[in-house]
């Protein structure tokens, strides 16, 4: 009987089977190893000729057909397949499908991100997928860019609090349980500093504001097992080849000791896009040399790094350090013992079950955001005979779900079964059946100028109690290479609101779109305006159950509006020192501050308490204070923290986020908050790129929003 050889026995430590795997393998299998192949493109053919470790875009008995094959190895090496399941299992038919980030970041809840997380783990674990392209980590900066639905907003605090939330979720308490997938950081860094909003272009950072802005979320996200390398370059250098980058400060700095991936293609980029290597093998040297392991979608890396390697441009012994990584993880998971091939009959027991629904529910009321509102809502269902449905988004399903789903031709065929998604116009019918007549007019499309729906549209709002406008934007104004170079409501969607308008129907609009538009005539001319941004399968039933005072309205921005697209940038931490404080010819003051919401009862903040007034080097920073409910009903308030360090030795923002949480607050009840800074949270990056706190004066801010009026001011010292 034949010795099993080491790497094969479960028993064994990790890192002894990683090492008796390795010197096993040839220089093909170690390369092909640190390969991701398109599983859409012969990925048997692929199997054979390039033995890659990683397949994505692979889903059941694909997986399952493949698996097998490589199994059947002469070493049976099992496959890795990723695919990005981005908010829920995105291009699984049926799947639970969460808000999109930018949605679910509204609910400022870290608890909810895990949650979500964690359904999405469980519900890829059984259809052959163990790795998922997410969380994105990117800051939201210019709204034009196509990808600002991807981001959990504009803030480095709150993105790492719901992003390493999220990443505890995906991968549970253990990467060897079957219900865990690799959770995948991403874009690694600075992505979405783009020119112009257009994507992918240069990022022209200095590695401070690299380390004061870009870096703080990804630092916090080391325990995912994977970091994805953004396109772009950063002064000059492709982050794919930035050795400082992705191992002096990733690896070196913050200890992560999972493996990296680089995004599509973006090995050969190097070569015929960023013209900073000749050819692919010069690439593949170059990548590998930086850090990158396993390389996506560059099906020539696998000749180009045998190449390298042959005529000495690259170390074998890089090679085996990725291949390393790359089969530690594996071994990790038990994937040697348990490949997680797909179990059809267990699908019922783990795809969209009751309680999934029921959290994808919560996410999207917790998800909606009400921005402006004259007191005609929550609508008095009992009075009402006719509500007018109106709108290119209020019975669009993909518009609903947003980017990232099956209907967007990003990955796979098809589209979510229609009864599985409940929109506006549905959720509005079931909400009023037996109570209100609820008639519909789609009125104007998103992607062209066509005015010919809008006479219908205004018969039907013509008379009715209230018109419900839903408007947005669509799959082709969203996602990678798909940014806008307005902000303007795209199509004849402005020409309907003025339509609808001018009938005198009061009008309530529900902005359902992958980013902040530029709405001010809606702001300034409709009875109440709700952002719902993408919100999911159950998105149009909590849009109903809030416009209809079922739910309190809970959310608050994760991200400021602008008032013009030329008005950018307009998020909330901005440095100080410009001249003036306005244009010649508009504000500088966004329409809807980072941290607005409203609710259907009101907050009053108050008696804003300092445990100390001078803080030692080291020591914390106490505080309470008291939040009444003020009105007539049980709400949630979203109370925010901020800090203000009042002379800095280089320029900081003004105001920065510390912290903050959901409270529950009864009506006509007073809460009590206490809060903790630890004193790590006072620091900035002072000149040389250092964390430091600077003694000093500091203003403590807590309120309902960023705005200064809705904040409560407490001074206090940091001693020398």
């Amino acid at each position: 009987m034949t010795d099993s050889p080491l790497y094969r026995n479960p028993a064994a430590p990790v890192d002894q089977r990683v090492d008796d795997l390795l010197g096993r393998m040839s220089l093909e299998e170690k390369v092909g190893q640190m390969l991701q192949l398109d599983g859409r493109k012969d990925p048997q053919a692929g199997l054979r000729e390039r033995h890659p470790g990683s397949f994505l875009h692979v889903l059941g008995d694909d997986a399952v057909a493949l698996q097998n094959a490589a199994m059947k190895t002469r070493l049976g090496i099992p496959l890795l397949f990723g695919i990005d399941a981005i908010h829920g299992h995105s291009f699984w038919a049926g799947a639970t499908m969460f808000p999109t980030q930018l949605g679910l970041a509204c609910a400022w809840n870290a608890d909810l991100a895990h949650r979500v997380g964690r359904i999405t783990a469980m519900e890829m674990s059984h259809t052959g997928v163990h790795w998922t392209f997410a969380p994105v980590l990117c800051l939201a900066r210019d709204l034009r860019w196509g990808r600002i639905d991807e981001t959990f907003g504009e803030d480095p605090l709150l993105i790492g609090d719901l992003a390493s939330a999220m990443i505890d979720g995906l991968q549970g308490d253990d990467l060897g349980d079957r219900y865990s997938v690799l959770a995948c950081a991403k874009h690694f860094a600075a992505y979405s500093e783009t020119h112009g909003g257009r994507d992918a272009t240069e990022a022209d950072l200095s590695r401070r504001k690299l380390r004061s802005t870009f870096l703080p979320a990804f630092r916090r996200a080391t325990g995912a097992a994977t970091y994805m390398i953004g396109y772009q370059a950063i002064d000059g250098v492709p982050c794919t080849a930035s050795r400082w980058l992705l191992t002096e400060v990733l690896r070196e700095e913050w200890g992560f000791e999972g493996f990296t991936v680089t995004d599509w293609n973006n090995v050969g980029a190097l070569v015929t896009h960023q013209h900073v290597a000749a050819d692919i093998a010069a690439a593949a040297a170059m990548a590998v040399r930086a850090g990158c392991d396993m390389i996506m979608n560059t099906p020539a890396f696998y000749e180009g790094a045998l190449e390298a390697v042959h005529r000495g441009d690259l170390d074998e012994a890089l090679v085996d350090q990725a291949v390393r990584r790359i089969l530690r993880m594996k071994f990790i998971m038990g994937l040697f013992e348990d490949p997680r091939l797909p179990d059809p009959a267990r699908r019922p027991e783990l795809i969209a079950t009751d309680e999934h629904k029921a959290v994808n529910l919560q996410a999207a009321r917790e998800s909606i955001v009400l921005l402006r509102n004259s007191g005609l809502l929550p609508l008095a269902t009992e009075t009402l005979k006719k509500v007018a449905v109106i709108g290119p988004n209020a019975d669009d399903t993909v518009a609903q779900l947003g980017d990232w789903s099956l209907g967007t031709g990003q990955a796979g065929q098809g589209a979510h079964p229609r009864q599985s998604i409940t929109t506006v116009l549905d959720g509005l019918r079931g909400r009023l059946e037996g109570t209100a007549e609820v008639v519909y007019a789609r009125g104007c499309n998103v992607v062209d100028d066509d005015t010919g729906g809008i006479d219908e549209a205004v018969r039907t709002a013509t008379g009715a109690d209230v018109a419900i406008v839903v408007v947005g934007d669509q799959k082709p104004f969203i996602g990678e290479a798909r940014s806008t170079a307005t902000l303007e409501l795209q199509g004849a969607q402005q020409a309907l609101l003025e339509a609808v308008h001018a009938t005198g129907t009061p009008m309530v609009v529900v902005l359902l779109a992958s980013k902040p538009l530029a709405v001010e005539w809606i702001d300034g001319h409709a009875a109440a305006v709700l952002v719902a941004f993408n919100p999911g399968m159950a998105g149009g039933q909590a849009v109903a159950e809030i416009l209809c005072g079922d739910v309190n309205p809970s959310g608050k921005l994760p991200i400021s509006f602008a008032r013009h697209v030329g008005q950018q940038p307009v998020y909330y931490n901005q440095l100080p020192g410009q001249h003036g404080t306005k244009y010649a010819d508009l504000t500088q003051e966004p329409l809807y501050r980072f941290g607005k919401g409203l609710s259907y009862t009101t907050f009053a903040y108050g008696n804003l308490r300092l445990a100390r007034k001078t803080i030692a080097p080291g020591e914390p920073v106490a505080f309470t204070f008291d939040v009444a409910n003020t009105g007539g009903r049980d709400g949630v308030e979203i109370v925010q923290v901020y800090l203000r360090d009042r002379i800095t030795s280089v320029t900081w923002p003004l105001k920065t986020l510390k912290a903050h949480r959901r409270v529950a607050v009864k009506a006509g009840r007073t809460e009590t908050v206490s809060f903790t800074l630890d004193h790590d949270a006072l620091a900035l990056v002072d000149a040389d790129g250092r964390w430091v706190v600077e003694p000093g004066e500091f203003e403590l801010l807590v309120g309902a929003s960023s705005a200064d009026e809705d904040l409560l001011v407490a001074a206090f010292e940091v001693t020398a």
